[in-house]
């Protein structure tokens, strides 16, 4: 693969998302979060921990990135083809791997602006009220968040290249939730002492992504987090996910007919 055409293919991305004003999520996120934490700030004063404001800051964070992952990733692939602008693409010396690549790689970047923008606006607020939070642990947890969303977006994408974007779109909010899921399912299979479904369940389990693994949120509110090796797994665990759907992707549209 030729890494220019695919950083000219992403840099693409990242201007059309740009101008379809999906960054204007970051003002609706300032007034959600001005909005609900000022009412929360209320309840904290006669009793209510306020670490329910940090980790209601950083549940905001994931929301708004996952919106723009599913709904982004799974119409990026499915506009080419609807307008027929996929033939133009394709008649280029432009590989359809580069083609996937790069609209992974546009979109992760504008997840990657979406997060930080909304985290530093997320801390600010936290600052301006004197509300305490650990900041290394918080870090840690939105680099986290961000992996996960580049995980999603990959599902999502390998979902549009084969599928509508509504069934992708609704396939993509499965593997997110049954992704946060996948170890109750096992523990469900154990309980149910039926050979079958704990079969299943385990199966299921390997399968699906552990997104679990990737979920610092609660930890990080409370300034604890996994050790460095642990970390440095989860990490490398959800890069490699996210490399091994972006295969699938690129071989299921390169048997693909337009």
């Amino acid at each position: 693969m030729d890494i220019g055409i695919i950083m000219a293919i992403a840099s693409n991305v990242f201007r059309e998302l740009i101008r379809d004003r999906v960054l204007y999520l970051i003002g609706f996120f300032a007034i959600f979060l001005v909005g609900s934490l000022r009412l929360l700030s209320e309840f904290a004063i006669v009793g209510t921990d306020k670490k329910i404001i940090v980790d209601l800051g950083l549940t905001a964070i994931g929301a708004m990135g996952l919106i723009v992952a599913v709904f982004i990733g799974t119409a990026m692939i499915q506009k080419e083809i609807e307008k027929r602008t996929i033939l133009l693409l394709l008649a280029k010396p432009v590989a359809r791997a580069e083609l996937i690549a790069g609209k992974h790689l546009g979109l992760s970047a504008v997840l990657a602006v979406l997060v930080a923008a909304t985290t530093a606006i997320y801390l600010g607020f936290l600052s301006l009220n004197q509300i305490d939070y650990p900041l290394s642990s918080i870090l840690v947890a939105v680099f986290y968040i961000f992996l996960e969303l580049s995980l999603l977006a990959a599902f999502a994408i390998t979902f549009s290249v084969f599928t509508s974007s509504l069934l992708a779109t609704l396939l993509a909010f499965g593997v997110y939730l049954m992704g946060h899921l996948s170890p109750d399912i096992v523990k469900a299979g154990e309980l149910s002492e039926n050979p079958a479904i704990e079969s299943f369940t385990k199966n299921l389990y390997l399968v699906l992504p552990d997104l679990t693994r990737l979920d610092l949120k609660n930890m990080a509110v409370y300034g604890s987090l996994p050790d460095v090796g642990s970390l440095l797994g989860n990490a490398v665990y959800a890069l490699l996910y996210t490399a091994f759907l972006l295969a699938i992707a690129n071989l299921i549209f390169w048997r693909r007919e337009f």
